[in-house]
């Protein structure tokens, strides 16, 4: 049984734990592959030490099946992930706004100079061409490029 001190410092540490993160929103054209992806890579690895979302310009509407399967054989479930607009995500919020395709960097809005932003261009794997396994080894690819290059940033802060 905790006493009311080890409460009171549990909830302290959380709250700095809380203090201490950062939120990072990263952004696709159409929110169905790439930034669903990496956001779900980033909770992974970034634990609480950062809050994430994802997010397109023009969102698509769904997460694309091809990306569920790719993320599901890393041991992470989308299946219950949504396309999301950029406009459920307040600037203010914000310390970092990565963007993972060329439209997006593009057409991303201006964000104020206090907001970190990072562009990482990966292919689009819904452009995959071929047949079933040509087009699930090309989200497999792009998701291996994604989570290698999240870990390598986060690496780099530590």
């Amino acid at each position: 049984m905790f006493n009311r001190s080890c409460l009171s410092f549990f909830r302290l540490k959380t709250a700095e734990v809380i203090a201490m993160s950062k939120t990072v929103l990263v952004l696709c054209t159409g929110n169905s592959c790439r930034s669903q992806m990496a956001e779900a890579l980033w909770r992974r690895h970034g634990g609480d030490r950062w809050r994430i979302g994802s997010a397109g310009s023009n969102p698509a509407g769904y997460v694309h099946p091809l990306a569920i399967r790719a993320m599901e054989e890393s041991g992470i479930d989308l299946s219950d992930a949504r396309s999301k607009h950029l406009n459920e995500f307040s600037p203010e919020s914000l310390d970092l706004v990565v963007t993972v395709c060329g439209n997006a960097q593009q057409n991303c809005p201006v964000y104020p100079a206090s907001i970190e932003m990072l562009h990482w261009p990966f292919d689009d794997p819904a452009d995959a061409t071929g047949d079933d396994e040509q087009k699930i080894n090309f989200f497999r690819r792009v998701r291996d490029e994604i989570d290698a290059k999240i870990r390598s940033y986060l690496d780099a802060l530590t």
